[in-house]
């Protein structure tokens, strides 16, 4: 079993979507780009660096799913650029936080308009991030309502909305994007967190592909979590796992399918603890 797959997904909405980016960044005083904390590489969109002229804030989304250790590092390296970055679970987080951290982003810009006069008013920033980064969830949370339909199927939010979060801020949300000519490591690391729709890639190689990646991390993630000995041999750890859980079919043959779907789910979930895929290095 080997990783075979080459997607080159970049739809035709897709295109769309990078060109309106681009076009209405006239509106707005700044980008917010929601960014996977557990992959802060493979979720960046590396077209927004070519078309995003604005300053950016960048929301290490999923932080509760991430290492804390890789979190603080890669705050402290994007902070490094021209771009500011913070921790944010959108599932509990604090939408004051994303205020006050937009105002200190865009502390130059507020007083620049203060010296000619200008109440700058709200601020207007515009939301972008690729598919399934929790962009719109993140949403419901700054808004402290349901402002965006959310799934987490990639692709949910199709239409460019304003969302007025309070006096002091406003977000123009976009859909989700990702860019043509994924590499290897990209392709993996977007499918293990749900970003690709799982139709579109074989969830058996997936999931062997995972075992391999996380017993060269740590083979004791999988021998904690399904209370296995854990062999270099990724899909000798498959079977053991897909018998721990009761993933077998008639004739005690292995359902690979079944054993799969566990445990990319439980990685996706968090349960299999906290794992950031992407070290900053």
């Amino acid at each position: 079993m080997g990783f075979n797959m080459n997607i080159n997904w970049f739809p035709g909405h897709m295109k769309k979507t990078i060109e309106e980016i681009e076009n209405k960044q006239k509106l707005v005083d700044f980008v917010i780009e929601v960014v996977d904390a557990r992959i802060p590489r493979s979720s960046r969109n590396p077209l927004f660096n070519e078309i995003i002229k604005k300053p950016r804030l960048i929301i290490l989304n999923k932080e509760d799913l991430a290492s804390p250790s890789e979190n603080r590092a890669w705050v402290e390296a994007i902070d490094k650029t021209n771009d500011r970055a913070i921790l944010y679970n959108s599932n509990s987080g604090n939408p004051n936080v994303i205020v006050k951290e937009s105002k200190i982003l865009m502390k130059d810009f507020i007083e620049r308009q203060k010296e000619k006069g200008i109440s700058t008013g709200a601020l207007r920033a515009m939301i972008v991030g690729i598919p399934n980064s929790g962009k719109s969830t993140f949403i419901n949370n700054v808004s402290k309502r349901r402002a965006t339909k959310v799934g987490n199927r990639p692709g949910v939010t199709k239409t460019n909305q304003w969302i007025r979060i309070n006096d002091d801020l406003h977000l123009l949300d976009t859909p989700g994007v990702l860019w043509h000519k994924l590499d290897k490591e990209a392709q993996l690391h977007l499918a293990w967190t749900g970003a690709i729709k799982d139709e579109i890639m074989d969830i058996e190689t997936l999931a062997f592909e995972f075992i391999k990646y996380t017993l060269k991390l740590d083979k004791t993630i999988l021998e904690n979590r399904y209370k296995i000995e854990a062999t270099d041999d990724p899909l000798e750890v498959m079977e053991s796992i897909a018998r721990k859980r009761g993933a077998i079919l008639r004739g005690a043959e292995v359902d690979y399918n079944k054993v799969s779907s566990i445990i990319l789910d439980e990685f996706r979930k968090g349960i299999l603890g906290r794992i950031t895929l992407e070290k900053n290095d």
